[in-house]
């Protein structure tokens, strides 16, 4: 396992940068979590006996990478947990997706959950998703999109733009026909802005993507 990348820590926070491949939390396969990573680095780093708490507040997917919070306290995870559920937080994306999009766009449908698999519902029920989106860049057939997300359904970003026929790179599961290095999807979670649960001081992190991105899709501020 990779060692964790830290972005930020303080009393409250621990922010890290979650590598592709990693789950966030446990599963049926018992494989190492970020969770877990997290855990165990702040027992060592603070020499703390017995359980260490470190609460989990929001999630992304195994084969995604990007910027995740946790909250130190159970007070920072229930207020850090409201500001999710009432869409105080603010989440960037980069994607790269088959295809070219158009220069921007806001995508509104309503999704259906069934197992491991989303889709997009025809028949108005399921639950509302939308987000908005911008084209950085277009070549070789793939289009560079960063995205805002409004809301935050079970795989919503990579469901939405397979629907519209651009799907995620290395997204075999909604139709991608092109591959992705070490079995990962072309999607990071590249900012997020939230209030300081206890300072009430807006907080903003970045992280890059994974180095095997192409260079070209790497760099945009």
């Amino acid at each position: 396992m990779k060692p964790l990348n830290i972005i930020y820590l303080d009393n409250h926070l621990l922010v890290v940068r979650k590598p592709a491949g990693l789950l966030v939390q446990g599963d049926h396969t018992g494989d190492p979590t970020l969770l877990e990573q997290g855990k165990l680095y702040l027992k060592d780093r603070f020499n703390k006996p017995g359980k260490v708490f470190l609460g989990l507040v929001h999630r992304i997917d195994r084969p995604v990478s990007g910027v995740m919070v946790f909250a130190r306290t159970s007070k920072a995870a229930g207020r850090l947990v409201n500001q999710f559920s009432t869409r105080q937080v603010k989440k960037k994306y980069w994607a790269l997706v088959q295809g070219k999009t158009g220069e921007s766009g806001w995508m509104e449908d309503q999704l259906l959950r069934h197992g491991v698999t989303s889709h997009v519902s025809r028949g108005g029920n399921g639950q509302k998703a939308e987000l908005f989106f911008r084209r950085l860049d277009w070549r070789d057939d793939m289009s560079w999109v960063e995205i805002d997300l409004h809301t935050g359904r079970h795989h919503q970003i990579r469901v939405q733009f397979a629907h519209r026929g651009h799907a995620v790179i290395g997204d075999f599961r909604y139709g991608s026909k092109r591959k992705f290095p070490e079995r990962s999807l072309a999607l990071h979670a590249r900012k997020i802005t939230f209030t300081h649960p206890v300072s009430k001081e807006p907080m903003t992190f970045t992280a890059e993507p994974e180095l095997y991105w192409p260079k070209a899709f790497r760099k945009k501020d």
